[in-house]
C-alpha cells in the first residue's frame, strides 16, 4: 500500500522541480532582465548633430544638387556652409539676399567660380534652405 502513495508523490515531487516553483522563476526572470544592461552603443561614427530632427531645408538640400559644391565643414567648389553661416547673419535680410542668389546664381563673394543658377527652386523653399545654412554651427 505504501507503493501505491509513493509513486503519485515521485511525480508531484517531479512536477514541482521541473516548473521550478511557480514565483520564484519569475522574480529570477525579472531580477537578471534588470541587472543585464544591452552593451552601451559605438556612436564615434555618429555625427553630433544626428540626434536633432530634420529641417525641411536640409530636407531639400539633400533632394537637391546643392551637396555636389558644398560641404557643411569643407571647401570643395562653393564655400562650406559653416563659412556661409559664418559671413551672413541670420537675419530676414540676408535669407532673402541669399534665396535669390541660389535662385539667380552668381559669383564674387567666394571667388572667380559661379554658382549655378537654380531657377527650379521656389522662393519660399530657397529661403528654407538659406535658413537651414545660416543655423548650421550656431
Amino acid at each position: 500500500m505504501r507503493k501505491r502513495y509513493l509513486a503519485p508523490l515521485v511525480l508531484s515531487v517531479l512536477f514541482f522541480a521541473a516548473c521550478g516553483g511557480g514565483e520564484k522563476k519569475t522574480e529570477n526572470a525579472d531580477s537578471v532582465s534588470t541587472h543585464e544592461e544591452s552593451p552601451a552603443a559605438d556612436n564615434s561614427m555618429v555625427s553630433p548633430s544626428a540626434s536633432k530632427p530634420v529641417s525641411k531645408g536640409e530636407t531639400l538640400m539633400a533632394q537637391s544638387d546643392c551637396k555636389t559644391c558644398h560641404k557643411e565643414e569643407m571647401k570643395v567648389v562653393g564655400p562650406a556652409l559653416k563659412d556661409i553661416a559664418g559671413k551672413y547673419p541670420n537675419t530676414p535680410e540676408n535669407v532673402d539676399k541669399l534665396a535669390d542668389k541660389v535662385i539667380k546664381g552668381g559669383s564674387g563673394n567666394w571667388g572667380e567660380v559661379a554658382m549655378l543658377p537654380h531657377p527650379q527652386i521656389s522662393k519660399d523653399d530657397a529661403k528654407e534652405m538659406v535658413s537651414y545654412i545660416l543655423s548650421i554651427g550656431k
